[in-house]
């Protein structure tokens, strides 16, 4: 059996999501708009397809979908990240369906989904029960979307300057330093017994400014998620005070863009 994730990450130090919800609303972005042509392009987020999002946090890639005029759900285990996407979505008059339930367990019904996306969540999941409900909930020939939207640290400056920081406040956050390698198959999928069938990756320069870098840095889960608030404050100050020296008022962070395509069922077979 697998460690629970929450115990296999950041040393076992806890952390809410739920924290983070008006920073991750307001400052963290989702994939650019060149992820959804390239999902488009490989037959995902197409009219009409159902859309299911696990982990949508504050239902980013479910709101565009929903702008594409798919018909979307989205899920995720903290409450205040679903009242959040709520709210989101009312704004901009889209219709989501939404529901606090984690991915593991989700009460969706079977062979409902021409697509079930997962974006830069899957390590907090439980794999082999994930990749079981996934498969449960795939309609025939459905695809899921493995994807990731990450800051290169490695090739670009402020990135590592804010995560130094990072570290100095939490130094049991294990997110930093991503190395940028994607694998052609994660194989933890191929030893799930899922196929291939497409995928990407790409680099874009993503535009900042200093405050809303602060903020996606404060809605990162070294940080809004596992800090106290007055801690936070400090830490965003010191922030404030670096980026002001090395990054000036705007600036733009080189991110790493990926999607692995994977079916549960072989090309053309029923389950």
């Amino acid at each position: 059996m697998e460690m629970d994730p929450k115990h296999a990450i950041d040393q076992g130090r806890s952390f809410d999501w739920g924290k983070t919800a008006s920073d991750y609303a307001e400052h963290r972005p989702g994939p650019p708009k060149s992820f959804y042509a390239r999902l488009a392009a490989l037959g995902v987020g197409l009219k009409g397809q159902a859309i299911l999002d696990l982990g949508t946090g504050t239902g980013l890639l479910a709101r565009n979908f929903a702008a594409q005029g798919c018909h979307v759900t989205g899920i995720d285990p903290a409450a205040p990240m679903i009242a959040s996407a709520r709210a989101e979505a009312e704004r901009a008059g889209l219709q989501i369906t939404w529901k606090v339930a984690p991915a593991e367990h989700t009460n969706l019904p079977d062979r409902t989904f021409d697509a079930i996306t997962a974006n830069q969540c899957w390590l907090y999941f439980d794999h082999q029960r994930v990749t079981d409900e996934v498969r449960r909930m795939l309609k025939p020939q459905g695809v899921l979307v493995y994807s990731h939207f990450s800051w290169l640290p490695r090739l670009d400056k402020t990135a590592r300057l804010s995560e130094g920081l990072i570290l100095r406040y939490n130094p049991a956050w294990t997110g930093g330093d991503w190395p940028g390698v994607i694998p052609a198959m994660p194989e933890r999928f191929a030893a799930s017994g899922y196929t291939l069938t497409g995928m990407f990756q790409y680099d874009e320069d993503i535009p900042f400014t200093a405050a809303q870098w602060r903020g996606r840095i404060r809605a990162c889960r070294g940080v809004g998620a596992a800090l106290a608030p007055e801690v936070v404050e400090r830490f965003d100050a010191e922030h404030a005070a670096l980026l002001s020296q090395h990054a000036g008022d705007s600036f733009s962070i080189k991110h790493r863009i990926c999607a692995h395509l994977m079916t549960p069922f072989s090309p053309g077979a029923m389950p």
